[in-house]
C-alpha cells in the first residue's frame, strides 16, 4: 500500500458516495480548492482506491450499498491512520455518535454546504501537520511528539485518530486547567460552534487508550458541570 504524504495544497482526498450528484459536487469544490480528488461509489471500490493511492483524508458517506461507511472506516483504519469526515443523511444523534466511535474525525449532515465541507477538510488537514516545530510533550507514562504526530504510553505507540491526538497534545500542554466542551471545540477543533457530543465521544475514546482503567480515570478527569481537566506531571523538552 502506497502511503503518500503531502501538504495541504495538493493533498489527496478520497470522496466515497454512491450518489453521483453529491460526489460530483463535492469533487468539484475540492478540486477548485486545490486538492487531488479520487472518487469511489461503494466500499470495495473505496478500499481498492485507497490501497492504490493512500489518501490524506477521506470524505465518506455513512449509507453506502453493501458495505456501509462504518465498515469502510474500520477497514481503512486497519491499514493505517487516515482522517475521515463522515457524511450522513440521518438526523439521529446515535448514528452520528456511532460514526465518531469508530474513529471518524468529523461528520457533516446532509444536506450540507459544499463550502462548509471544504472548510472542514482544510481544518482537519491543517491539524495533521503542525506549521511550527514543537518539542516533545511528556506526562506520567505518556510521551507525545507533535512534529512526528506519535504518541506513546509506557513506550508503546498509541493508535490515535487525528482529533484524539490533537486532544491529547492539547491536554498535555495545559495540565491542571479545566476546559469546557465549548473551549475544547474551539481550541482543538477550531470551531466556534458545533455538536458538543463530538467532544464527549472523543474524550471517552481517548480515555480508553491512555487510562489504565478508563472507568476510573486518573489522567483525564470530568469536572461535573464544567468540563474536563488533565492531571499529570508535564514536561516539554
Amino acid at each position: 500500500m502506497e502511503q503518500q504524504q503531502g501538504g495541504q495544497a495538493g493533498a489527496r482526498v478520497l470522496v466515497v458516495d454512491d450518489d453521483p450528484t453529491v460526489a460530483e459536487v463535492v469533487t468539484g469544490y475540492l478540486d477548485r480548492a486545490g486538492y487531488v480528488v479520487d472518487r469511489a461509489g461503494d466500499g470495495p471500490d473505496a478500499l481498492a482506491r485507497a490501497a492504490a493511492h493512500w489518501p490524506d483524508l477521506v470524505v465518506l458517506d455513512l449509507m453506502l450499498p453493501g458495505m456501509d461507511g462504518l465498515e469502510v472506516c474500520r477497514r481503512m483504519r486497519g491499514h493505517g491512520p487516515v482522517p475521515v469526515i463522515m457524511l450522513t443523511a440521518r438526523g439521529d444523534e446515535d448514528d452520528r455518535i456511532l460514526g465518531l466511535e469508530v474513529g471518524a474525525d468529523d461528520y457533516v449532515t446532509k444536506p450540507f454546504s459544499p463550502r462548509e465541507l471544504v472548510l472542514r477538510v482544510e481544518s482537519v488537514l491543517r491539524r495533521t501537520r503542525p506549521a511550527q516545530p514543537a518539542g516533545m510533550l511528556r506526562s506520567a507514562a505518556l510521551s507525545v511528539d507533535p512534529q512526528a504526530r506519535r504518541a506513546l504510553k509506557d513506550g508503546f505507540e498509541l493508535a490515535l485518530t487525528v482529533r484524539e491526538f490533537d486532544l491529547l497534545a492539547f491536554f498535555l500542554r495545559h495540565p491542571g486547567r479545566v476546559f469546557s466542551r465549548e473551549d475544547l471545540m474551539r481550541e482543538v477543533w477550531g470551531w466556534d460552534f458545533g455538536d458538543l457530543s463530538t467532544v464527549t465521544v472523543h474524550v471517552r475514546r481517548l480515555r480508553g487508550k491512555v487510562e489504565d482503567d478508563p472507568a476510573r480515570p486518573r489522567l483525564i478527569h470530568t469536572v461535573w458541570g464544567v468540563g474536563y481537566r488533565f492531571d499529570g506531571s508535564p514536561a516539554e523538552v
